[in-house]
């Protein structure tokens, strides 16, 4: 399918804030893509679809889990804002026959990231952190490190989350703690 297909996939199922920030991130995916030497098409088609689950309700995210043969890890149970993007692998794999494992992967482990990502799950895990819409605390300063260094704005989006979390006692999933443990020992 081509890009354009896909926005019309997603529209009616997101919010238009979510909508821009997918059409955003996709272009930022792209950019990175081709500046890091990634596959752009695919990392523009990762990028558009990455959230296609966000505005989904959790109990329609937990039955398309359960009917990809899913199983939840007791942190995954507990989360429910980590269920889009498990869900959204599955969907894009079973609803829209996308098969290719580095795009269900990146769409799977955007929120998180894990140790051993692509190239591909790189990008869109950081495209997501400074895609044009985005002004958190910090987003200015990241948009600007990931121009020059990829693997260092990784584990500043990682550490953003780590510290994110912490602070509102909240769980932190283990592939987020694997991914910045493998980019502080493998530097």
């Amino acid at each position: 399918m081509k890009l354009s297909e896909y926005r019309e996939i997603i529209r009616p199922r997101l919010s238009d804030y979510r909508y821009r920030h997918c059409v955003n991130v996709a272009q930022q995916a792209r950019h990175l893509a081709e500046l890091y030497g990634a596959d752009p098409q695919k990392a523009e088609t990762a990028g558009i679809l990455h959230d296609i689950m966000k505005d989904t309700d959790p109990e329609e995210q937990l039955s398309v889990i359960q009917e990809a043969g899913i199983m939840l890890s007791e942190i995954e149970k507990s989360s429910h804002k980590l269920w889009h993007a498990i869900s959204g692998a599955a969907f894009v794999k079973m609803r829209l026959g996308i098969v290719d494992e580095d795009i269900l992967k990146a769409i799977r482990y955007h929120t998180t990231g894990r140790a051993g990502m692509s190239l591909l799950e790189k990008i869109i895990f950081i495209a997501d952190f400074t895609s044009a819409e985005r002004d958190f605390d910090g987003a200015a300063e990241l948009k600007k490190l990931v121009e020059k260094d990829l693997r260092q704005a990784i584990l500043e989006g990682l550490c953003y989350t780590i510290r994110d979390l912490a602070g509102r006692r909240k769980t932190i999933h283990p592939d987020a703690l694997a991914a910045y443990n493998e980019i502080l020992l493998h530097s």
